[in-house]
């Protein structure tokens, strides 16, 4: 029996309450009974229902004091007039770096995780991350790359490209792109059922070097079997960690895999950007996912706030056929480097030199549907930090708040914060205990 995979290590940078990046702060003459003291706020709190003016005080890390009356501390934050509340936790982020996290953090976000796709190397991941990330993070370890170290024919070149990166310190961009080339080999080739338990050895190596779960985004990687994506339900159960997927298309069917091997095997699943793996079959998909949530089964989803998407105009989503299944053409696909929109001729002379896409895909009223639902959390599915990315990489939950809460108010604001606190901290909570101190503003809470 594999040893069940419970406590994580999340890299967790210090933190404070997420109005402390939009407010200036002032020293009091009184004496210092508080580090910070964030004073006349609107404090809300997701799990209790708080909703009232409060004044919080801070020790180091933690929350230790919610008042109505007012207190002293070293450094003085007046929030009157404005809504203190948990740092935003998004699930989905592939901005990893310094640079991202600056916009992240501006968009009131204090834990930012790769889970979708997931690291390949924890070690790496996580020595690459400390001391230079100023929020939260953390990610999944990933299942597309671990299948192609599993598949002989590459493990000696995928072996030596790990080594490279941990040798280089972990910096060197050049390793980084040499060991994703080596990944890259498997996606249109079937692993073996002999070689799963050389997979499942690397996936649990990953785990217990503090990955929060798999990342299985197999739209990406043609090659997957459906046996062996039902295996790696069946690992990941057995293990007890969590599986965040992208399905293996857009439409219903691909949901149904995911959702018949969770509810087969006990695993615990959360899929990905449901919006834009659903289109015009969200509706259906969402019944289905929290049809099955309903009933108990262990299944949660996100999606974010924006009618275009965005990823590499390489990926296996451009594939003969794409026009037909995303109905879409040309004309909607904007290259995220000029903002331009393509054509036959430049979509096929980029394909061939490599980059990021925009693509406009969806329709208003079917975002406005999954932001409504209050069962449906927010997660920006950010890019890495480039002149031009997606909006979402930066202004997600500003977005989300302004116009879906407040401007349409298709959600009351607890609801709102909800889906982008509580709930992914929740989803959390198994793999990562720490969690249970996050997304929540109460006495003993992390203080971001």
């Amino acid at each position: 029996m594999k040893q069940s995979i419970r406590q994580r290590c999340l890299g967790w940078a210090l933190a404070t309450l997420i109005v402390n990046f939009f407010l200036l702060s002032v020293p009091t003459a009184a004496q210092n009974n508080y580090d910070i003291v964030i004073a006349n706020g609107r404090v809300m709190d997701p799990e209790t229902g708080l909703d009232a003016i409060r004044h919080v005080g801070i020790r180091g890390q933690s929350i230790v004091a919610i008042s109505k009356e007012p207190l002293q501390g070293q450094t003085l934050v007046d929030a009157t007039g404005l809504v203190v509340a948990p740092g935003f936790i998004d699930l989905h982020a592939h901005g990893q770096s310094a640079r991202a996290n600056d916009f992240q953090a501006m968009d009131g976000v204090t834990t930012a995780l790769e889970l979708e796709s997931g690291v390949i190397d924890m070690q790496s991941f996580l020595a690459r991350r400390e001391g230079e990330a100023v929020i939260n993070y953390g990610a999944s370890i990933a299942h597309a790359a671990l299948r192609t170290w599993a598949m002989p024919e590459y493990a000696d070149d995928f072996s030596a490209a790990v080594a490279e990166v941990r040798e280089s310190g972990q910096t060197d961009p050049e390793t980084w792109f040499r060991l994703y080339g080596v990944a890259e080999h498997g996606i249109y080739e079937e692993l073996d059922s002999q070689h799963y338990p050389e997979l499942w050895q690397r996936m649990e190596a990953g785990l217990h070097g503090g990955a929060l779960g798999i990342g299985m985004p197999h739209q990406y990687y043609p090659g997957a079997s459906y046996d062996e994506i039902f295996r790696l339900f069946q690992f990941a159960a057995e293990i007890e960690a969590p599986i965040y997927t992208h399905v293996r298309d857009m439409g219903i069917a691909p949901m149904q895999e995911v959702v018949a091997n969770a509810v087969a095997t006990g695993a615990s699943l959360h899929i990905v950007h449901m919006n834009s793996s659903s289109l015009w079959d969200y509706q259906t998909n969402l019944d289905l996912i929290l049809g099955a949530q309903e009933r108990g089964a262990d299944i949660t989803t996100e999606a974010y706030p924006y009618t275009a998407a965005s990823t590499s105009i390489q990926s296996a989503i451009f594939n003969d056929g794409w026009q037909e299944n995303l109905r879409i053409s040309y004309e909607d696909l904007q290259w995220q480097d000029t903002g331009e929109r393509l054509t036959e001729k430049t979509f096929n002379e980029y394909r061939e030199e490599g980059g990021v896409l925009i693509i406009h895909m969806m329709k208003p009223e079917w975002i406005q549907a999954v932001m409504a639902d209050p069962r449906v959390m927010v997660a920006s599915d950010g890019m890495p930090y480039a002149p031009g990315a997606h909006p979402r990489s930066a202004g997600t939950f500003s977005r989300f708040l302004g116009r879906y809460v407040r401007e349409q108010g298709v959600l009351p604001l607890m609801d709102g914060l909800r889906k982008i606190t509580l709930m992914p901290a929740d989803r959390l909570a198994e793999i990562a205990p720490q969690m249970k101190r996050k997304g929540r503003l109460q006495l003993g809470s992390d203080a971001d």
